[in-house]
């Protein structure tokens, strides 16, 4: 199994995310992935870091689709992976209604069809470097105007890999049709099922198999012996997913725990959370939840969920670190990557 860390560019002082990066790489982590939502772009911190990192790969996790032409998509990645050393990994997402239409003013309409769109287009993009697509979302050039299709400038590069991150069945079905990785999100390693099901179904009808899939989940990590008040700690970020993550009708983080066995609770925490009783939400999230879901606890517990990730079919373990500095976020990393060795 390999380790990944997800950073936060907004969440700290830069120069100590960059150390911390630095120090991540020496530890042996394989990937760092870089997120995108509404504070930091991700291109930025990821160019700066190949700067500061030789062996680690470095992956947008995730570019929001929406947000971006696809061909601007495919010259950010072309040009990350020059810089990089071909060390780089093109995650991408729809987002949601909330983001795409709040902060970025773009509908959020037919996310199925505009992101295997933009997939198709930047696989044509970095194979071949012409910007030529008629879809029916996208058309390049623009029909009925003076523009002609172009050539990029900058060599292709057809070997950069495709990560989506998807929860819904359909987005799962047409990530296993035509990515090379999952990036997931609200995991429930028991229920594995509710998504690898859609991901193999995508993969066959692509003459592909789930085997061909990285499956690259991620969850926080953290060590201690008083489980319940870790457990208490967490219950407000899990109620902000379930219930604040979209809207009253449309949060596909709810949807996908309810899927994995916890409708009844993923319910009531979001009818309290847009009622604005968020305590009484948080309190609502059963600890259950916050278990399956995380990688916290004691070291055996922690250990015994690695080995269930492992048997769900995981590949890569994205790693979120607790701890107050970057001495403790490495430390609490040092501690998942012993772990992990001990379970492979």
């Amino acid at each position: 199994m390999r380790v990944a860390i997800q950073l936060s560019a907004e969440a700290a002082p830069w120069p100590d995310l960059v150390d911390y990066v630095v120090e991540a790489e020496k530890l042996g982590v394989d990937i760092c992935w870089v997120a995108e939502a509404w504070g930091c772009d991700a291109p930025s911190p990821l160019g700066f870091l190949a700067a500061k990192t030789s062996r680690m790969l470095l992956g947008s996790g995730i570019l929001q689709t929406g947000s971006r032409s696809p061909v601007l998509v495919a010259m950010t990645a072309l040009t990350l992976a020059r810089i990089s050393g071909n060390r780089f990994l093109l995650g991408l997402g729809a987002s949601g209604p909330q983001v795409m239409e709040g902060l970025h003013g773009v509908p959020f309409a037919h996310p199925l069809g505009r992101l295997r769109e933009t997939v198709e287009i930047i696989r044509q993009v970095c194979t071949e470097g012409r910007a030529e697509y008629q879809g029916r979302h996208f058309q390049l050039p623009l029909p009925g105007g003076d523009g002609k299709a172009i050539r990029l400038s900058q060599p292709v590069n057809a070997a950069i890999p495709i990560y989506l991150a998807t929860l819904s069945p359909a987005m799962l079905k047409l990530t296993g049709a035509v990515a090379d990785g999952w990036l997931g999100t609200s995991f429930v390693p028991g229920a594995a099922s509710a998504y690898l099901e859609h991901l193999a179904a995508g993969a066959d009808s692509a003459g592909r198999t789930l085997d061909e899939l990285d499956i690259c989940q991620g969850a926080e990590v953290a060590f201690g012996d008083d489980v319940e008040r870790m457990v208490a700690a967490r219950k407000p970020g899990l109620a902000f997913s379930l219930g604040g993550m979209g809207s009253a009708t449309s949060n596909f983080y709810n949807d996908a725990y309810a899927r994995q066995g916890f409708a009844d609770a993923a319910a009531e925490v979001q009818r309290l959370w847009v009622a604005g009783k968020r305590e009484q939400a948080a309190a609502a999230v059963p600890d259950e939840l916050v278990l399956a879901t995380t990688l916290i606890g004691t070291e055996d517990m922690v250990r015994d969920r690695l080995r269930q990730w492992r048997a769900a079919g995981v590949r890569t373990a994205r790693f979120y670190p607790a701890g107050e500095t970057v001495g403790e976020r490495l430390a609490t990393l040092g501690r998942a990557l012993e772990l992990v060795a001990e379970t492979s």
